[in-house]
């Protein structure tokens, strides 16, 4: 038998909990296929088999928190795939063939259920690996091939229960992820610890909107991603964040921190809420080469592929609720930086331009900052660089 472990994940981190058992007993495994899905206080991470064969037992069920080097399963290297596949174990001898057919894909748990439930595995469809019939599909087998009960009429005190609020059924109660529970803590203690302030500006995109529109094409046909706004803001924040060298600063104790890079941070929706995983040296890339990274962030994100690292150094963070239809926010500071850029949806408004008054997709953008290092006049400062890059897009590319 070969056991699984958890694997060390980071220096702070000394459990995880178990989110998903991708591989159940009986399953044949090859080295390197993911068995389990782990959440930790930082990011989700899989587990791969550390050698073939058959995944005899799990020794945690999903939910349960679980230390760092702790053994949840064990493989059987010596059990070959086509025994492991038609070998009913579990069985008790003499049993209904019929429940236990050595041709149907199925593993010890899932012939347990079916003798159990008098569930005939051949007519059962199998949405495991292959074809392979699980346990959950001849629990779902069994359940459909009772016969429906009708429901008796309540009774009104019943009825009275049925229709308050803590009645069961109208309400749900479910453990908060440890992800969550990090970003509940942080925020919370984002406010608590820093003089949190917000300063608010309006940008008129028409430049960037026809610059894009102008090159689109050509910039995806070079680079195979498309020209999106955000390498915009990237490209504008760095260059703010450059004058401006507060902003992209920390506090350490009695100390400032000021540092001379830009890993900047960008917020991206995942299944499990909003993650900020860090764009490194984003001075350094091209408009393609920020819009490739932060695709590549926002995919891993949605598949739970972030590693510890992806969320390590970052000195200032972009946030797009736009996306979502934000008009306008607050945003709340990512510890320990000490200044966040908020991004909305643009919208046509009216505005006065040259004396006329026309229509113009305007976008409300915002930064909050820890006014114990960054003053007013700092605030006000970057935010109104960042509107002149934006709005004349072809200073940022001349740095001007």
């Amino acid at each position: 038998m070969v056991d699984v472990t958890i694997p060390q994940i980071g220096e702070s981190i000394t459990t995880v909990f178990i989110a998903r058992w991708l591989k159940q007993p009986g399953d044949v495994v090859s080295s390197g296929d993911s068995i389990v899905e782990l959440d930790s206080d930082k990011a989700s991470m899989e587990v791969p088999a550390p050698s073939g064969g058959v995944l005899r037992e799990t020794l945690a069920a999903e939910g349960d928190e679980v230390e760092i080097g702790s053994i949840v399963a064990r493989i059987d290297e010596a059990a070959e795939a086509a025994g492991a596949g038609s070998t009913p174990e579990g069985g008790a001898p003499g049993a209904d063939p019929a429940h236990s057919s050595p041709e149907v894909r199925a593993g010890p748990a899932a012939r347990q259920a079916a003798a159990r439930g008098g569930v005939d595995l051949g007519s059962v469809d199998g949405t495991g690996p292959r074809g392979r019939v699980t346990t959950g599909d001849v629990q779902r087998a069994h359940r459909s091939s009772e016969p429906p009960v009708p429901p008796a009429p309540p009774a009104p005190q019943a009825q009275a229960q049925a229709q308050a609020p803590g009645a069961p059924g109208r309400i749900e109660r479910i453990r908060m992820t440890p992800l969550r529970r990090t970003i509940a803590r942080r925020l919370v203690e984002a406010q608590h610890n820093a003089a949190m302030l917000t300063t608010f500006n309006e940008i008129d995109m028409s430049s960037v909107i026809a610059l894009r529109k102008r090159y689109q094409e050509r910039f995806q046909a070079a680079n195979g991603i498309k020209l999106g706004f955000m390498s915009f803001f990237v490209k504008a924040t760095i260059e703010a964040l450059k004058e401006n060298p507060a902003v992209n600063a920390e506090i350490d104790g009695d100390e400032i921190i000021y540092k001379h890079y830009f890993n900047i941070g960008v917020a991206v929706s995942g299944p499990k809420g909003l993650v900020v995983p860090v764009v490194r040296d984003a001075d350094r890339l091209s408009f393609s080469g920020v819009e490739r990274a932060i695709a590549e962030l926002a995919t891993r994100a949605r598949d739970n592929k972030l590693r510890i690292e992806d969320f390590q150094d970052g000195t200032f963070t972009i946030s797009n609720g736009g996306v979502f239809g934000s008009l306008m926010s607050t945003p709340i500071l990512n510890p320990p930086q000490s200044g966040i850029l908020g991004m909305h949806a643009f919208q046509e408004r009216p505005v006065g331009i040259d004396g006329r008054i026309e229509l113009r997709p305007m976008m409300y953008v915002a930064l909050s900052y820890d006014h114990r290092i960054i003053d007013g006049r700092e605030a006000v400062s970057f935010l109104v660089r960042v509107k002149e890059l934006v709005e004349n897009p072809e200073r940022i590319l001349l740095e001007v």
